[in-house]
């Protein structure tokens, strides 16, 4: 297998067909399987599962065998696998499985090699001298990976070209950096360094805040990234399912002109965003692809990742009102509201806008559950009119939806577990203030409105609920922003007691019609949309 230097591949051209003729791809990157079992055999079948998930390569972890006869077996893995393989016997220095004797371990890559392995990976630490001893006797086509792994963080831009360097004097053919990601912002310097590598470079960051790295590492001319099998059965941690990265994040369509979109939010793993806008780009044509985004810091977040390569982003939970702050401009209805749900760069100049799409949302789903309860006309005006509406929470959704309340002249109380943000709240959109706990025993009319949008009852918290049962019988329709689960505990138990309930699905479609709308430029596809989210 010729290594392709990535950056001399241009996204007009060099598509390649993958190993196992399936679609057209538009960049060189390859995808690894790793294979760990604890038996030939159990690797075997694990091969061919690879070869059925249209991987490009697998990725053989020996360490991961409990009984090892080297000549024997590597010969069976290398005769029966599908796909070209790569060799790596890790040693627990290197955060691997293998503690037995060095030179055992190095005389088995050297066997791979001459069995007809198309890769094997050694650690910068021993390459030197390994590569020093093949001298001469490496086949054609093979191909050695010298790697370097860090677990505790992500060295600077300097320290990172210095490694690449030190690997390349061994006399790598590719050199392979695998770093910890501390936070989000660690993944730019590696794709600094992937991007202007002058030889093919496998770059990828660990752990759920180095999640893009393994998938945008195709925009950026990464030689290849590791997929896996099966969900959870990783050989280092963050590493996605071969299904996701081809299904969910359209991988082999991936190229340096596509446009980055992303969630940002803390916890963020749980939103199906991904899921909703890559499958309607993807229907579309358009060339962007949407990612998770855990941000500590947003501010930090979006002053190193200022390209207009990253053009726009949905704000979650806790991020909303900082966003306001992080804005060049924003939006009047957002500022009314003093949260920001969509931030959009602007292509000419890099400028960042913030918008509110939250409230149209939930406040429309509102609506329609009230009109349909009701036996109302639409034409009517809005059956929010005069009605008492409570609000759980003071954060971002909690502004976004008291503000559409009001809007419709809703009569609008905040409820919060600290009553000073309640109280601040109420004042400025003109409402009353409760703590949560008071809230319970809170009824000066029957037939009210309640929102709830804290996380309270989000998975894996789904015993949680903001209101006991009995308190539920005041109200006429329950709202619940959280979606997953779709029925949350405080939605089941509103209807036990009669209410109407509204899921925040409806909120989580009706707010992505306005950012698809914002992020493409083409009309949202509601249709589509729903049939996505009706699958959870």
């Amino acid at each position: 297998m010729d290594t392709v230097n990535p950056l001399l591949v241009s996204s007009a051209s060099g598509l390649k067909m993958d190993v196992n003729g399936g679609e057209m791809s538009k960049n060189p990157t390859l995808i690894c399987a790793p294979i760990m079992a604890d038996s030939i055999d159990k690797m075997v079948t694990l091969m061919a599962k690879a070869k059925a998930s249209t991987a490009d390569l697998v990725e053989i972890r020996l360490d991961s065998l409990k009984n090892f006869n080297p000549f024997e077996d590597l010969n069976v893995l290398i005769k029966q696998c599908p796909l070209p393989t790569l060799f790596t016997y890790r040693p627990v220095w290197e955060g691997g499985q293998y503690g037995g004797d060095e030179k055992k371990r190095l005389d088995v890559l050297r066997l791979a090699m001459e069995l007809g392995a198309d890769y094997i990976d050694v650690e910068l630490k021993v390459a030197h001298e390994f590569i020093k001893s093949i001298g001469g006797k490496k086949p054609e086509k093979f191909q050695v990976i010298v790697s370097s792994h860090n677990y505790q963080s992500t060295p600077s831009v300097e320290e990172l070209g210095n490694l690449v360097v030190k690997i390349q004097s061994t006399g790598a053919d590719i050199v392979k950096i695998a770093t910890t990601a501390i936070d989000i912002t660690d993944v730019a310097r590696i794709f600094q360094i992937t991007v202007h590598s002058q030889v093919p470079i496998i770059g990828l960051v660990m752990g759920e805040r180095g999640l893009i790295s393994r998938i945008l590492c195709t925009k950026f001319g990464g030689y290849l990234t590791f997929g896996t099998l099966e969900a959870g059965v990783v050989s280092a941690p963050g590493q996605p399912t071969i299904n996701d990265l081809l299904n969910l994040y359209n991988f082999r369509q991936l190229g340096p002109d596509t446009k980055v979109y992303g969630i940002i939010g803390k916890p963020v793993g749980h939103s199906k965003s991904p899921v909703l806008y890559n499958e309607a780009f993807k229907s579309a044509g358009f060339n962007g692809v949407f990612v998770h985004l855990l941000v500590d810091d947003l501010e930090m977040f979006l002053r190193t990742y200022s390209s207009t390569d990253f053009a726009g982003f949905s704000c979650t939970i806790p991020h909303k009102e900082t966003a306001v702050k992080c804005c060049d401009e924003v939006d009047p209805v957002a500022k009314s509201i003093g949260a920001v749900n969509c931030i959009i760069r602007r292509q000419s100049d890099g400028k960042l806008f913030g918008y509110n799409t939250d409230y149209i949302g939930a406040i429309s789903a509102i609506e329609d559950g009230l009109q349909a309860r009701y036996n109302m006309s639409s034409a009517a005006g809005s059956p929010l009119a005069g009605k008492l509406f409570v609000v759980i929470g003071a954060g971002g959704a909690g502004k976004a939806l008291a503000y559409g309340a009001k809007q419709k002249g809703a009569r609008v109380v905040i409820a919060n577990r600290t009553y000073e943000r309640a109280r601040e709240l109420a004042n400025v959109i003109g409402g009353d203030a409760l703590s949560l706990d008071d809230l319970a025993r809170f009824h000066p009319e029957d037939g009210m409105i309640l929102a709830n949008t804290t996380s309270i009852g989000m998975q894996p918290n789904i015993d949680q609920t903001p209101m006991p049962k009995d308190a539920l019988k005041y109200y006429s329709l329950v709202f619940d922003a959280v979606y997953t689960p779709k029925i949350t505990r405080l939605l089941r138990e509103a209807e036990e007691t009669g209410a109407t309930i509204v899921s925040g699905l409806e909120m989580f479609i009706g707010q992505a019609y306005e950012q698809f709308e914002r992020f493409t430029g083409l009309p949202a596809p509601k249709e589509q949309f729903r049939r996505t989210m009706s699958k959870y």
